[in-house]
């Protein structure tokens, strides 16, 4: 058995795409995922499952969450050792930080520097970006709002074609201890 975390994207933000954790719990429970647990409101679930790839049960899920609540999310889902190595590659001095200053946002695909080319990094200091392992970590020393380094991070010529969520650095590692076998 693998435990995995599951993330969902855009869920139970402003009064939409509501999508109660006790449901999202029975509903994985359903699909034949044990010990699942919710963390938060905001889309982080972690189970364990003996069969699939992190693709293949992010797609069940995602086919899952539509068919019983009506809409479409955004799902990915990592193991245990992926989420601890992309904590632990952070390039930015994480235990110095608090954790409203660093984000994780977590993609669907690797990506190049040539996706980010557009962006004017020196003109946004102090926050700052670097990328990582199917990632990207995102400094903001004033928190994440209002962030407009993190607005052009997330535009549609950046992520296109990609799925991308993010995490605060306190859920980053809440995950890490929570998908610990």
């Amino acid at each position: 058995m693998t435990t995995y975390a599951a993330l969902l994207r855009g869920i139970n933000v402003g009064g939409s795409r509501k999508l109660p954790m006790a449901d999202l719990r029975t509903l994985m429970t359903g699909l034949g995922h044990d010990d699942v647990r919710t963390y938060l409101q905001s889309g982080q679930a972690v189970f364990t499952a003996g069969r699939g790839e992190e693709e293949s049960l992010a797609a069940e899920l995602t086919r899952a969450i539509e068919a019983r609540f009506g809409f479409a999310v955004d799902v990915l889902v990592r193991d245990h050792a992926y989420l601890a190595a992309v904590a632990d590659a952070c390039p930015f001095p994480a235990a110095e930080l608090q954790g409203r200053q660093l984000h994780v946002t977590y993609l669907s695909a690797p990506v190049t520097p040539d996706r980010f080319a557009s962006i004017d990094q020196p003109a946004r200091l102090p926050e700052e970006f670097r990328t990582g392992d199917r990632c990207l970590y995102l400094y903001t020393p004033g928190g994440p709002t209002p962030s407009k380094l993190a607005g052009e991070l997330s535009r549609p010529r950046v992520t296109k074609g990609l799925i991308a969520t993010s995490r605060n650095w306190n859920t980053v590692l809440k995950l890490v201890e929570m998908t610990r076998d």
